[in-house]
């Protein structure tokens, strides 16, 4: 299949990024055998505009018409992509007749800005996907001409490099890492307090990035370094108890063999069991599960291991994308996909 894929490639950071969904949704593709063209909306309208948002904004949409012109996809594939109007997506319609167009949001949907982008794409897309589960969450971007289905965050082992778990502990630099910006109110900010005060009483070594007077959010190389200093990692998310949602933080952290601590009201455990990452349901319950794998090296490295290979095999890129392509197209899916019953149509 011949796919076009529409996202944010961050190549004006000249490679102090961090690899997202899309880059993983573009292994995907390749390992899936099928021709690929990428078209980076922002880079091309920062470049194309000269600084001039709304004269970049023209040129790019003119730009993607012309690069579905030249390419001819069978698939278009849309991620954040707000500088891209829906005319141009009619437009491709027309010149590529039977091309098939989604959006994939991996914002959480209680948000008031990807809320926007999922009704700014319902009518033009013939589907939407998100990284939020839940029928109130989803069934409103349903039109009767569309389908919106749940997605996860996809991984791949190019992207998720790391196998921590085949490290002893003395090879890290901290016991428990979390990276994340939280703004004023975001309730991980008194979870994190909270986290810290308790840790303070153990010999956890907590590594803390991009919030409480500590380094800014890192990219590139240096946020690889992080990732393999980290022997546990922390994920929670903007919001607690949002089914199935998370950050791509999860694919960096059990694609990269971190043992890692998921908030249990996050309903993950549809998809990985104890064995495989550490469930927790508040501070104390956290500090004593991650005080235990401190004292039981064996046990963390073979849950690592554990969530490495259940998180690659159940949400690599190559899979998931099959998942979006046999949704988009309404084939019958085949295989039993664990999140498919988050599909409305």
């Amino acid at each position: 299949m011949r796919i076009l894929l529409v996202d944010n490639l961050l190549i004006r950071r000249y490679g102090k990024l961090r690899m997202g969904p899309g880059r993983a949704l573009a292994c995907g593709a390749v390992r899936g055998n099928h021709r690929l063209c990428e078209f980076s909306d922002r880079d091309l309208a920062r470049y194309m505009g000269l600084g001039i948002r709304a004269l970049g904004e023209r040129l790019v949409n003119k730009a993607l018409l012309k690069t579905a012109k030249n390419f001819r996809p069978d698939a278009v594939l849309l991620g954040h992509c707000d500088f891209i109007r829906n005319a141009t997506l009619e437009a491709i319609r027309k010149a590529v007749p039977g091309v098939r167009i989604a959006h994939f949001n991996v914002d959480p949907m209680c948000d008031a800005h990807p809320q926007a982008q999922m009704r700014e794409r319902m009518e033009s897309c013939d589907a939407l996907f998100a990284t939020t589960a839940g029928e109130q969450w989803l069934r409103p971007f349903v039109t009767g001409r569309n389908v919106v289905a749940y997605m996860p965050n996809p991984s791949d082992p190019a992207l998720e490099t790391l196998d921590n778990s085949l490290r002893p502990a003395a090879d890290f630099a901290c016991d428990l890492f979390y990276a994340g910006q939280p703004r004023q109110g975001d309730p991980r900010l008194d979870f994190i307090a909270r986290l810290g005060e308790a840790v303070r009483q153990t010999d956890l070594r907590f590594e803390l990035v991009g919030m409480g007077g500590r380094p800014a959010v890192v990219g590139g190389a240096a946020y690889d370094d992080l990732l393999a200093g980290a022997k546990m990692g922390l994920n929670i998310n903007r919001y607690f108890g949002m089914k199935w949602y998370s950050s791509d933080r999860i694919a960096h952290l059990m694609g990269s063999g971190i043992l890692t601590a998921v908030y249990d009201g996050d309903e993950m455990q549809r998809f990985f069991s104890d064995k495989e990452a550490l469930f927790f349901h508040d501070v104390p319950d956290l500090v004593e599960r991650l005080l235990w794998f401190q004292a039981h090296d064996d046990a963390r490295r073979a849950v690592a291991a554990a969530g490495r290979a259940a998180y690659h095999a159940r949400f690599g890129g190559e899979r998931v994308l099959r998942f979006m392509l046999e949704t988009l197209f309404g084939r019958t899916l085949t295989e039993p996909y664990e999140w498919a019953e988050e599909t409305y149509a």
